[in-house]
């Protein structure tokens, strides 16, 4: 199968082009580099640009036989979107909506949507499954939920069939280390407890009055690698999976609920270090979290993690020489 990556150069997306070739599947990379690296592209065929020009889309499409496409292309960071919400829904649902008119124009009909579970409306056990309710709480998190309503009401009006993964919350890197976090300042807790192993400073758990075990928000944490093979298996089950309904939802995640004081404590047994940490307020358009009890994937995709976040941990921290010598920082 030959896959189109939208933001392909970028943390997940370069995770998942090196999960499809691993499986023998041949990638083609589209990326503005406006957060991707050139140096997660390798030998990889690139195009170079944004997913909302038609004149390149239909130049990709027609240079080469794409069979499926994985939109991993979006800004993500909450904060972000609280503060310039317009910019997210015009890079996030504009752009993909002239992405998917390109699809329908060129005859390319399957599409592997990185949608996320901040989506979804916790109830009082944070657990979701792809049949909960749906209340985004943040611009970001409402730009995943409008596209996902496109999708579906595309597949209705087209050909293009449509797989959406609602993500949980990725972290670690690839094992092999081909590729990883490339942000030098990046927002996710993961990254800022190693940014204050690195450099010896304190770690602020942001927001302790959720109603958690143990007050601060609870996660889904899924190991990189996993939600990699996730998209590996959605590709090649895809028209299985399709094949009833024109489109369908898959949560990707673990199964387990991690509360972010947890995750410290996972981080301090891998790293050997004790932290400092204090204790902050949460963050503009943060929500207490969720984490997922779906089989679905497992079922009819016949995926399931097999990396714990420990794992994701250590291989996160094994990242850390290695992205200063390919990114230099």
């Amino acid at each position: 199968m030959k896959v189109l990556i939208t933001g392909g150069a970028g943390y997940i997306g370069s995770t998942v082009a090196s999960a499809c070739e691993d499986a023998g599947h041949e990638v083609v990379i589209l990326d503005d580099f406006s957060t991707g690296r050139r140096e997660f592209i390798g030998d990889r065929v690139l195009y170079e640009g944004d997913i909302a020009d038609d004149a390149l889309l239909d130049r990709i499409f027609s240079e080469q036989a794409i069979d499926a496409v994985v939109h991993c292309a979006a800004r993500i960071v909450v904060p972000e979107s609280v503060e310039d919400p317009l910019g997210y829904y015009e890079n996030n649902v504009s752009k993909t909506i002239t992405l998917l008119a390109a699809l329908q124009r060129n005859g390319v009909h399957r599409f592997l949507f990185s949608s996320s579970a901040s989506i979804y409306a916790p109830d009082e056990n944070f657990v979701v499954t792809e049949a909960s309710p749906l209340n985004p709480g943040s611009p970001y998190a409402r730009t995943k939920y409008i596209v996902e309503m496109i999708l579906e009401d595309f597949t209705k009006a087209s050909d293009v069939r449509v797989l959406s993964l609602r993500y949980f919350n990725p972290i670690g890197t690839d094992p092999k280390l081909r590729s990883g976090q490339q942000l030098e300042k990046p927002s996710h807790v993961l990254a800022k407890l190693l940014e204050a192993w690195e450099n010896g400073e304190t770690f602020t758990v942001t927001g302790v009055e959720w109603p958690t075990r143990d007050g601060s928000g609870i996660r889904d944490f899924i190991h990189v690698w996993d939600l990699a093979r996730a998209h590996v298996a959605a590709l090649e089950g895809f028209d299985t999976a399709t094949a009833d309904s024109a489109y369908e939802v898959f949560n990707i995640g673990t199964g387990n609920g991690v509360t972010v004081k947890e995750l410290a404590a996972s981080f301090e047994a891998i790293s050997g270090d004790p932290l400092k940490v204090t204790f902050g307020p949460p963050r503009p358009g943060d929500v207490a979290g969720v984490y997922t009890v779906s089989s679905k994937a497992k079922d009819v995709l016949g995926w399931e993690t097999q990396l714990t976040e420990q794992e994701a941990v250590r291989d996160a921290i094994a990242w850390l020489p290695v992205r200063k010598e390919k990114l230099g920082y």
